[in-house]
């Protein structure tokens, strides 16, 4: 597990948790902040961020881990999320989600042993008339067919 002193942002979530400290419902802005800087949201600011914006540790941890979208460790050096809303699942994203996994090695919500790919899932990435989506990184795709991610992963190097 990455502890926050391994992290070399530590200044800058103590800066962050300060930011949203007076700001009413601040928690969710914060975490967003957090995972923005680290990529995650390190175990170890869990207590400062609880003292931080006067909360339990377990209302913070409570929504890290209820939000799909929070961290809890460092993701791979790609992020694949594959929507799995009403559109694209009606379009194939639950086989392709199967593919996905299969290719990748990697099960959902994890990060491959090697670092290389996390694969995640999305809730609706906004390309509902051209499902099924993915977004790679930063970048999000239409039409998307296990083909189409073959190849775009082979061109990132997730596979060989």
């Amino acid at each position: 597990m990455t502890s926050l002193t391994d992290i070399p942002r530590e200044a800058e979530i103590r800066r962050l948790i300060a930011q949203h400290a007076d700001v009413p419902g601040g928690l969710m802005p914060l975490l967003h902040a957090i995972q923005d800087t680290c990529g995650f949201v390190p175990p170890d600011a869990v207590p400062l961020i609880a003292k931080g914006l006067n909360l339990s540790r377990a209302e913070v941890h409570g929504v890290i881990t209820y939000y799909h979208h929070f961290r809890s460790s460092p993701p791979g050096r790609h992020v694949v999320h594959i929507c799995r809303a009403e559109a694209c699942r009606a379009c194939g994203s639950e086989a392709l989600m199967q593919h996905a996994q299969a290719v990748t090695g990697c099960a959902e919500h994890t990060t491959r042993a090697d670092g290389v790919v996390t694969l995640e899932s999305a809730y609706c990435l906004g390309l509902c008339a051209s499902a099924p989506s993915v977004q790679v990184d930063d970048r999000v795709h239409a039409r998307m067919t296990p083909a189409k991610l073959d190849k775009l992963l082979t061109q990132l190097e997730v596979l060989k």
